[in-house]
């Protein structure tokens, strides 16, 4: 690991720990924003001083606990929802996921043959790691080829090694976070502009890759309904099988199923449970939203 791949996984174990002292004042804004708590008030939730919560607060979100309360209203979900069919319409004609992907990420993917998909994995080797994320614990497969799985916890319990397992039931999983540390503090710490795409493993039916490839142009900070993904996809009569696919994404986070929501505003289930949907597009919309510094300054991102 280079010096500067050890300084971005001190920087996100310090996100990670972060995360997880605020994780309570997050939830507390989300259900009492309409009530407009103060910052004693939502750090107490936290169990912190309110000096130290705030310049905790900052440190992980980037803005104070009131302005991200501000994301968190039905309001800016139902106001982003208004923009996302022009949003993916124009993602599609650029042939880009939007101008503003998190970090200046480059994505890129490849799908496993239909044999390949339907033998379970049969003589792939996956290594595994569990590392530190600005969302909690967060699981990361990879093949020779690229990640092909990645997942959330609320603690590093083997719980979403599991779930990769069902999904992957003939591959030979192999624990090695000496290869997959490199990727978390890619993923979640930044990089550099100029490195290679990162390279994504696709396993599902070629409905599911549709789908997942259709995720990928939403940008940060931004949502759609389900609805919406299904017209631009040219299935507006199949919401539902829209969101089985949605519900089925391997590589959570990087294919941002997070950023698919009901027409309504409000957010539904998330495989990795709801209120971490809601911190991260809380989180997200801070750095990328519309009205953010960071949106103006990020670059686009290419699928390949």
């Amino acid at each position: 690991m280079t010096a500067k791949s050890r300084d971005m996984s001190t920087d996100l174990a310090q996100n990670a720990r972060d995360y997880a002292r605020i994780k309570a004042a997050i939830l507390y804004l989300e259900a009492h924003f309409r009530d407009q708590p103060g910052l004693d008030e939502v750090a107490r939730a936290g169990g912190l001083s309110p000096h130290h919560f705030q310049r905790l607060f900052r440190r992980w979100a980037g803005i104070s606990p009131k302005r991200f309360g501000q994301f968190l209203t039905l309001d800016y979900a139902k106001a982003q929802l208004e923009a996302s069919a022009t949003l993916l319409d124009a993602a599609y004609d650029a042939g880009l996921s939007g101008p503003s992907r998190l970090h200046d990420l480059f994505v890129t993917y490849e799908a496993m043959s239909p044999g390949a998909f339907k033998k379970g994995g049969d003589g792939v080797d996956i290594a595994w790691g569990v590392h530190p994320s600005p969302f909690g614990p967060c699981f990361i497969g990879l093949t020779e080829h690229g990640i092909c799985a990645l997942g959330f916890a609320d603690d590093a319990n083997g719980i979403v090694q599991a779930e990769f397992e069902r999904r992957w039931p003939a591959a030979r999983f192999l624990q090695d976070r000496a290869a997959t540390a490199p990727v978390a503090a890619r993923i979640f710490g930044g990089q550099p502009t100029g490195d290679a795409p990162l390279r994504l493993v696709l396993a599902g039916t070629n409905f599911q890759l549709k789908v997942w490839e259709a995720l990928l142009r939403i940008p940060p900070g931004r949502l759609t309904s389900y609805h919406a993904l299904g017209e631009s996809l040219g299935l507006s009569r199949s919401a539902r099988a829209v969101g089985g696919a949605v519900a089925a994404n391997p590589i959570s986070y990087l294919i941002p199923c997070h950023r698919v929501i009901r027409r309504t505003g409000r957010l539904s289930n998330y495989e990795w449970g709801p209120n971490r949907k809601r911190i991260m597009l809380g989180w997200e919309a801070a750095r990328f939203g519309p009205t953010s510094s960071a949106a103006s300054r990020s670059t686009a991102t290419r699928l390949r």
